[in-house]
């Protein structure tokens, strides 16, 4: 993942679960002494704001980074981090849909049990995530992949210098 995959997942997931665990915190753990309050919390109304502003970033940063590393790692068979990503994975659609639901159903029993399914998705993405992150080595693993990177440029400029030399040319490729 590049630096700004990373940095777009993880602050668009932070954001989206702090907002959701507020909420949570604001809507059912609360106790409002005003007995006919419509809300337990002041803040409540813009926290579940921010809450949906952010969700779509996170499904967008998501879908960003699904092909370049999801899928390559889920091909390529690579064994550290793969039940922790496979499990934030599979959890994140269903947490998408049961979010999406939320707002679009109106039956009391419904609307509960999709509002229980996407609090324990959220707490299983979220937890998945943290644990996706120490299995794969955090900074070891990126330190280890950055000097990989840093040896393939140097490979590359030598290559390229000496073409240039023989007059050939190297075509561009991506990094």
């Amino acid at each position: 993942m590049t630096r700004f995959e990373r940095w777009a997942i993880w602050s668009t997931s932070v954001a989206t679960f702090a907002t959701g665990v507020i909420y949570l915190w604001m809507k059912y753990l609360l106790v409002n002494s005003e007995p006919y309050a419509v809300v337990n919390h002041p803040w409540q109304g813009y926290v579940l704001k921010l809450h949906i502003l952010a969700a779509p970033l996170l499904t967008f940063s998501v879908g960003v980074v699904a092909l370049r590393h999801v899928w390559r790692h889920v091909t390529s068979h690579v064994a550290s981090g793969r039940r922790s990503g496979l499990l934030t994975a599979v959890v994140l659609g269903p947490m998408i849909l049961t979010g999406y639901l939320i707002q679009a159903i109106t039956h009391a029993g419904w609307l509960k049990a999709m509002a229980i399914s996407h609090i324990a998705l959220g707490l299983l993405f979220g937890v998945g995530l943290l644990a996706h992150q120490f299995a794969t080595g955090g900074a070891a693993a990126r330190a280890e992949r950055a000097e990989a990177r840093r040896r393939r440029r140097r490979q590359r400029r030598k290559h390229q210098a000496r073409l240039q030399g023989t007059g050939e040319r190297l075509p561009q490729q991506k990094i």
